[in-house]
């Protein structure tokens, strides 16, 4: 796919090397034109490859990157810390090399052409690969002339014994620095006295690529002397803290973790850490957090989105959130340097997590219920960390695929006249009449505007937490149920756009919610660029609101309140229909949509109501029953726990 883009769209930091005002072709300083920003070590032995990618026209640059990412993905699978299980040494290096291609750093070395994935490969090389500390040290010392900060691993191998490996680090840094000095002395004082280590090249330091320190600070605005305090006082801090961290866990046998932990920390104290050079981050998922099996996958989880998707993905756009938001990748380096507690090898817990207590379902109406006997129903509470970012990370992917779902005007307005026509046949052509009449009734139009724009996501939101502090069980239930219901919507916007009735030419409907749109043209202003209009069937707004008063009509203990869950759903198909926004039919589809998520749950994970056990003295004492027991509020339905819930987890629902 990169190769098919065109040149002038791919690669594009290359025009750093190759253009007209590139490396290759400037005669004078490398950093006349402002665009490198490299050390002048870096740019005395790139130049050769600048030169093959410039003649090759990027070809041989991104398959050697490949190979670079390739390298680096075994190099990593075969350092994770023993012993490992069959299944991970025999998939830890595909899902090293996987997760790589798809982090934001090297997405952005493939895109822009950059080099950041030499000095990590060399820094792994050398404390790995390497036999001897001299050519350890010399491996890492090359990373460190390509990338100062990569210096700070210079403590982590005297600290931990390797004496030899550091001091030859430094002299290997210094020995390439002095080459680029004796060959670039114009440029070697331009990069280390005029910018201060090259402090002052590239973009601006306040931008959102530096996701350093620096950056933040500059971004928080903070400027002058004082920043400069903080910022020295904060990466002092930071790295000693990160380093002696790495150090303990270095000496307990963890050494990828010590070097992801110092990597973090790099990133944390540079004063510029672009995108690309963020690698570090991303090799901090090696390290297991909690005692429970149920909570190991919560920090690989959170690494892995935070370094594969944007801010604007993880978090919503809030004030009090944007700067966790803008400065997300410093603060994952931040926490996996100074704050997350990685559990030791000698921990009891290392190999032996307390086992995920399993529900087993009760019998199915079908043989083969649950469908997938891997998809056990687990009973305990989900990790609120976890499921925040992936509820977020899950609702932006939703937007963009129902963004991307156009299909054009001419199909949409042709799918909603076979709309009006079925519903004409069906006698249920009702739209035009409900929107005028409504129309005519101020408070009752300001009413349904209201409804239809503020209850879509509150009352979903509002249940879901509700299940998650009082009925955790049943949460994971209709969270499924509600994930299902959604992909299968967004199916329905890919393969039928439709127009719905506010955007309809010449049918004379009134569009209460967003004004009076010009139909005359192509485009329908600003509300175009910010969402599919012609995502209308199913309608997500009748299907997420039937969800909803579904889970309360077989949650609630009351009746009054399965009443009023019922109400949610009736008003809302008023609102869409009233405001012109979906046609009658929509709603089938929603309503169609959220039947079929909950028959996949029920299919795959069995019933929602689970077995009461025969007698509390019938279950074995195992590590589940010597931890404390679980709140009330992780019990089923009448308090008591369901069957194999103490059970070692490796077990099958039947």
């Amino acid at each position: 796919m990169l190769l098919r883009t065109p040149p002038g769209e791919r690669l594009t930091d290359l025009e750093t090397w190759i253009g007209d005002q590139g490396v290759l072709h400037v005669t004078g300083s490398l950093y006349d034109a402002g665009r490198f920003t490299g050390t002048p070590f870096a740019g005395l032995v790139l130049k050769p490859l600048a030169r093959s990618a410039e003649e090759s026209l990027g070809v041989a640059w991104t398959f050697g990157t490949l190979l670079l990412v390739a390298v680096l993905g075994v190099v990593v699978a075969r350092a994770m810390p023993g012993p490992v299980s069959r299944r991970t040494a025999l998939l830890g290096a595909p899902v090293a090399i996987s997760l790589l291609m798809l982090s934001l750093p090297v997405r952005n070395t493939f895109h822009l052409g950059q080099t950041s994935i030499i000095p990590v490969l060399f820094v792994l090389l050398g404390c790995f690969q390497a036999r001897g500390e001299r050519s350890s040290g010399v491996l890492i010392g090359i990373a460190a002339a390509l990338q100062p900060t990569v210096l700070l691993f210079a403590p982590l191998l005297w600290l931990t014994g390797r004496r030899r490996a550091a001091l030859t680090t430094g002299a290997t840094f210094a020995a390439c620095s002095a080459l680029a000095w004796a060959a670039l002395p114009q440029d070697s004082w331009a990069y280390w006295v005029h910018h201060v280590a090259g402090a002052g090249l590239g973009a601006r330091p306040d931008s959102l690529a530096n996701q350093s320190l620096h950056g933040a600070l500059l971004r928080f605005g903070l400027e002058g002397p004082l920043e400069i305090a903080l910022f020295l006082l904060l990466a002092a801090t930071v790295a000693v803290l990160g380093l002696r961290r790495a150090v303990r866990y270095a000496r307990d046998g963890q050494l990828l973790l010590a070097v992801a932990l110092t990597g973090c920390v790099a990133v944390a104290v540079s004063p510029t850490a672009w995108q690309h050079q963020l690698l570090w981050v991303l090799l901090a998922v090696v390290g297991r957090v909690g005692k429970r099996s149920s909570d190991r996958r919560v920090w690989p989880a959170a690494v892995v989105l935070v370094m594969t998707l944007p801010g604007t993905m993880l978090l919503p756009n809030v004030a009090p959130l944007i700067p966790v938001r803008d400065n997300a990748l410093l603060v994952a380096a931040l926490a996996a340097a100074c704050a997350v507690p990685f559990v030791s090898r000698t921990s009891p817990y290392w190999l032996r997590p307390l086992p995920t207590a399993y529900a087993k379902p009760a019998a199915g109406r079908w043989r083969r219920v649950p469908l997938l006997p891997f998809w056990r129903r687990v009973l305990t509470r989900p990790n609120l960390l976890l499921e925040l970012l992936l509820i977020r990370a899950g609702y932006s992917a939703y937007s963009e695929v129902r963004t991307a779902a156009a299909g054009g005007r001419t199909a949409a307005e042709e799918n909603a006249r076979q709309i009006v026509s079925a519903e004409q046949f069906l006698h249920l052509d009702i739209e035009r009449r409900i929107n005028h009449a409504v129309a005519e009734l101020d408070p009752l139009e300001a009413f349904f505007n209201f409804y239809y724009s503020s209850f879509h996501f509150f009352v979903p939101l509002t249940i879901l937490a509700l299940l998650y502090v009082r009925r955790p069980a049943d949460y994971r239930w209709a969270r499924s149920s509600l994930g299902f219901a959604t992909v299968l919507a967004l199916v329905g916007f890919w393969l039928y756009p439709l127009a719905p009735p506010r955007l309809m030419p010449g049918l004379g409907y009134i569009d209460t919610v967003h004004g009076a749109q010009d139909l005359a043209s192509p485009e329908y202003g600003a509300l175009t660029a910010l969402t599919n209009q012609y995502a209308a069937m199913p309608s997500l707004h009748f299907g997420w609101s039937l969800w909803c008063g579904l889970v309360v009509v077989l949650i609630a203990p009351k009746l009054w309140m399965k009443l009023l869950g019922l109400l949610h759903p009736f008003f809302t198909v008023c609102a869409i229909v009233a405001t012109a926004n979906h046609w009658v039919l929509d709603a089938v589809g929603g309503a169609a949509v959220v039947a079929a998520g909950l028959g996949l749950t029920y299919v795959l994970a069995g019933p929602r109501k689970l077995l009461q056990p025969a007698s509390a003295t019938d279950q074995p004492a195992s590590a589940a029953e010597r931890e404390p027991s679980l709140p009330r509020a992780d019990m089923c339905e009448g308090g008591e726990m369901p069957a194999g819930s103490a059970g070692s987890g490796s077990g099958t629902p039947k």
